[in-house]
């Protein structure tokens, strides 16, 4: 790999190019579905193959191929120039790159067990023991659950002397079972809706989740649904949980912060933002209390890594600081436009697309409450678990999510379940409105293994650290 590398490279520089990178990709997938008793699919896939990326002419060309030898590095560098010689006749300015050290690293993940050493029959097993359990009450009519895993390594060359390799294990698991009863239809999931958990770890990480122990209660929860009456309408104090607020981070805050998204340079698949350049430092996202930080470096995070795919280190970045909007998430290019540097958030979905701005680790900063006393401190609200669905307009500022459960909360304590609740806002007065968020003893990084941005489409697996928080006057029961 080394000298197909350094073959693309010379390439592209004797034929005038300014800059060019090299990635070489292996990439090593397993994938678990069962439902209702029965294995429904299992996948597993290995791919390799290098993209080249050069700046000829101050534009971008890119061309990639399966095929890994010299020859092929040298054409496909070829087609790659050919390409930005062709953009550079419709250039309107001259792509900018913000400098960075050129290293010579490595970055492993760390995991205690490799998860694709454990037997087939035992991911097996244990799905199957989660959905037997989920289905002893007759009301659930589906159960399921899913095991990933993903083994991605990562050679990163470039022109300015970069020379990175990185080895990222990734594993991720999740059950939920589906109650009918009539005409009503309810679902409750752990430990998470959409596919559950996932982090940068190992087969620990699925241990550490107990599918199987927890199964009666997800049964038992769908189930409770079905009696429990709908959930009220009106404005609410809402309390909202781990990983619905992850979600709600992850729409109205990862995404209006991304800079080519800002710039408009990215439109083709969700839209651009509300934010503007000119909001930095000055504009005001959220409450006093709302501090969020894009931090790549998290151990065990689905957004965690070494380096992007830029050569850019890992870094921590403040995005919103005592509620004041202060940094965005950038690549080189893009940071340039606003003088600034990146603070590398460029990745790849694999070795056949060019890098995008993604979102790293996107967290809301914990408070200073227990939940119990958030709770006992609420006098006429609710509490709102678990995403069920999510809609937010192209801008990123009117969204709309419905969660699988909530709960009344009444004069400081808990009380009636209801289903299908769902609430609306707009972005900047819902985060405003944020006034209370439990302590660090309550946070935890979600991963979200399927955020689609680009065209043709680029799958991330992104994260959110969030603790329960508290948020005033939010429109509950839209629609009803």
């Amino acid at each position: 790999m080394e000298e197909l590398r350094a073959a693309a490279l010379n390439k592209a520089q004797a034929l005038g190019a300014s800059y060019a990178d090299v990635r070489v990709v292996e990439k090593k997938t397993e994938s678990i579905g069962v439902k209702n008793g029965e294995v429904e699919s299992l996948t597993t896939g290995e791919n390799a193959g290098f993209g080249v990326r050069v700046l000829f002419g101050g534009a971008w060309g890119f061309a990639c191929s399966n095929r890994l030898d010299i020859n092929e590095a040298i054409r496909v560098t070829e087609t790659a120039v050919e390409v930005a010689v062709a953009a550079a006749a419709t250039l309107a300015q001259p792509v900018k790159l913000t400098p960075v050290t050129a290293v010579r690293d490595q970055y492993i993940s760390g995991f205690e067990t490799d998860p694709f050493s454990v037997p087939l029959k035992d991911k097996i097993d244990l799905l199957l023991t989660a959905d037997r359990i989920m289905r002893e009450d007759a009301k659930v009519a589906v159960a399921s659950g899913s095991i990933f895993t993903q083994r991605e390594q990562s050679h990163f060359s470039s022109s300015e002397g970069a020379d990175i390799f990185q080895d990222i294990i990734e594993t991720g698991a999740g059950i939920s079972a589906t109650a009918i009863e009539g005409d009503i239809v309810e679902r409750r999931s752990y430990p998470n809706s959409m596919g559950g958990q996932s982090g940068t770890r190992g087969w620990e990480l699925i241990e550490e989740m107990a599918l199987a122990d927890n199964a009666g209660a997800v049964r038992d929860g769908a189930v409770a649904l079905l009696s429990a009456p709908v959930c009220p309408s009106g404005l609410k104090t809402v309390i909202i949980d781990g990983p619905q607020l992850a979600l709600q981070v992850h729409e109205s805050i990862g995404h209006p912060i991304e800079l080519d998204r800002i710039l408009g340079m990215e439109a083709s698949f969700a839209g651009t933002s509300f934010v503007e350049p000119s909001m930095l430092g000055n504009y005001k996202y959220g409450s006093d209390i709302v501090n969020v930080t894009a931090d790549a470096t998290i151990p065990g995070a689905l957004g965690t890594f070494g380096y992007d795919d830029e050569g850019v280190p890992a870094q921590r970045t403040d995005i919103i600081k005592n509620g004041i909007l202060t940094g965005v998430l950038s690549s080189r290019e893009t940071a340039a436009e606003i003088s600034q540097t990146s603070n590398g958030t460029a990745r790849a979905d694999g070795w056949n697309r060019i890098p995008l701005i993604r979102m790293t680790n996107i967290n809301l900063l914990p408070g200073t409450w227990t939940l119990e006393d958030l709770i006992a401190n609420t006098d006429d609200g609710l509490l709102l678990g678990t995403n069920k669905s999510w809609s937010i307009d192209d801008k990123r500022i009117n969204f709309q999510f419905a969660t699988e459960a909530a709960w009344e909360i009444k004069n400081g304590k808990l009380g009636q379940l209801y289903r299908s609740p769902n609430y609306t806002g707009i972005t900047q007065e819902f985060w405003n409105s944020c006034d209370a968020i439990c302590d660090a003893d309550h946070w935890q990084v979600w991963g979200t293994p399927n955020c689609g941005k680009g065209e043709p489409m680029q799958i991330a697996h992104v994260a959110h650290g969030v603790s329960p928080a508290r948020f005033r006057n939010v429109q509950v029961g839209v629609g009803r």
